[in-house]
């Protein structure tokens, strides 16, 4: 099993990114899959999920609004578009998928 993420980086605030998680070694459309955060010292957080189908969404109050996950079981991979990024969206976001974690993916909202 392998959960890569990528789309991390240096927005200011206001501004957009997109994140991507490629999971392969599992049958992706059979599984939910999530997106969670954590920034040092803090406990690592649910951001957003998503059902097997991509029918079923949910969202961490902290982003609903911001955020849209989305699943494309064509392509294997999960994507989080993120909008209106702010400060504390600083952090490290994971992808998770069948008990499994991606390696992570650094997003610094800074001007």
């Amino acid at each position: 099993v392998q959960l890569v993420e990528s789309g991390g980086g240096v927005v200011q605030p206001g501004g957009s990114l997109r994140l991507s998680c490629a999971a392969s070694g599992f049958p992706f459309s059979n599984y939910p899959m999530s997106w969670y955060r954590q920034t040092p010292g803090k406990e690592r957080e649910l951001v957003a999920e998503i059902s097997s189908t991509g029918g079923v969404t949910d969202y961490a109050d902290s982003v609903k609004g911001r955020f849209t996950i989305s699943k494309d079981n064509a392509e294997n991979t999960v994507h989080l578009q993120m909008n209106s990024l702010q400060p504390d969206d600083t952090a490290v976001y994971y992808c998770r998928g069948i008990g499994r974690w991606g390696q992570g993916t650094q997003v610094t909202v800074s001007s």
